[in-house]
């Protein structure tokens, strides 16, 4: 008997439930808290924020960590698109007097005086907070500011560390950028864009248990970012295996080739996909695709 992937995708498509949601929002309020009653980051400029799969609603797994960031203000990493435009900057620059280890040192010891040292693991990129039953489990990564210079008198705000063993040196994201794409691909799609996302993210999981290495090599991230690059007319069918078919069908003929996708970006649209030092590559993307394919039975 072949299997009813239409009743499977609907159920894959929904959005976390209530209570996964409030036990995010736990989660980062305890983080809020914990930097409240530090004496060395209550006066910092400090912003707390829930980024990754909870933020943007396409998290699969009940027990999936929530990604909290906490970014300092107070010092920034510049990045400049030439020289010029670095030094007529630098004619208003004031040293930094407050160091990223300083940062991340001084927020472990706030997580440790809220959460207690049996709760908290200093990762190299950042601290995972054990869950209960009132907060899911936490990864909370310490952040400056990262600022990318167009011009002098613009740029594009992110975050940047530096993991402990650095490695990579740097790791930057745009989470803003990241979120608010989302949003408007999802209102364009008629809400459909972050349903495949999670249908495709739950297929993965399943293929990856059934021993497919296409998907065990294949980041959720990766998956959302494919989703973000398919185009609007995939997302008008009426029912969901004919739109993932479609999604899949598309992906698939466009990572043939490096020219056929080079221009892809992540859903920040500030990072090429398939370019740079990414974890991943066009070829592996294009084998996911393929399995996938296959593993649902479409012809």
């Amino acid at each position: 008997m072949s299997r009813d992937w239409e009743s499977v995708f609907s159920s894959w498509s929904q959005g976390p439930s209530q209570t996964e949601q409030a036990r995010a929002e736990n989660a980062e309020r305890q983080i809020r808290e914990a930097i409240r009653a530090s004496d060395k980051l209550k006066n910092r400029d400090i912003r707390v924020f829930t980024q990754g799969s909870y933020r943007n609603r396409v998290n699969v797994r009940r027990d999936s960590d929530v990604d909290i960031g906490v970014l300092c203000f107070d010092t920034y990493f510049p990045d400049y698109p030439d020289d010029n435009v670095k030094m007529e900057l630098a004619k208003s620059f004031v040293p930094a007097s407050y160091e990223y280890a300083t940062f991340k040192n001084e927020l472990e010891e706030a997580l440790i005086a809220r959460f207690g040292r049996a709760s908290v693991r200093r990762g190299s990129k950042a601290f995972d907070i054990k869950a209960n039953t009132y907060r899911v489990e936490s990864d909370v990564a310490a952040f400056f500011e990262h600022r990318r210079y167009v011009t002098t008198g613009f740029y594009h705000s992110g975050v940047e560390m530096i993991p402990d063993d650095y490695n990579p040196p740097r790791v930057r994201n745009w989470p803003e950028q990241h979120y608010n794409n989302g949003v408007s691909k999802n209102d364009a799609t008629q809400r459909r864009y972050k349903r495949a996302v999670r249908i495709l993210k739950s297929l993965s999981n399943e293929m990856a248990l059934a021993g497919i290495q296409s998907a065990k090599d294949t980041p959720s991230f990766l998956i959302e970012c494919l989703v973000f690059n398919a185009s609007t007319p995939c997302f008008q069918y009426q029912t969901f295996k004919s739109m993932i078919r479609a999604i899949l069908a598309e992906l698939f003929n466009n990572t043939l080739s490096d020219e056929l996708c080079s221009e892809w970006g992540e859903v920040s649209e500030l990072k090429y996909l398939f370019r740079g030092s990414q974890p991943w590559t066009r070829k592996s993307a294009h084998q996911f695709l393929s399995d996938a394919w296959d593993y649902i039975g479409y012809q």
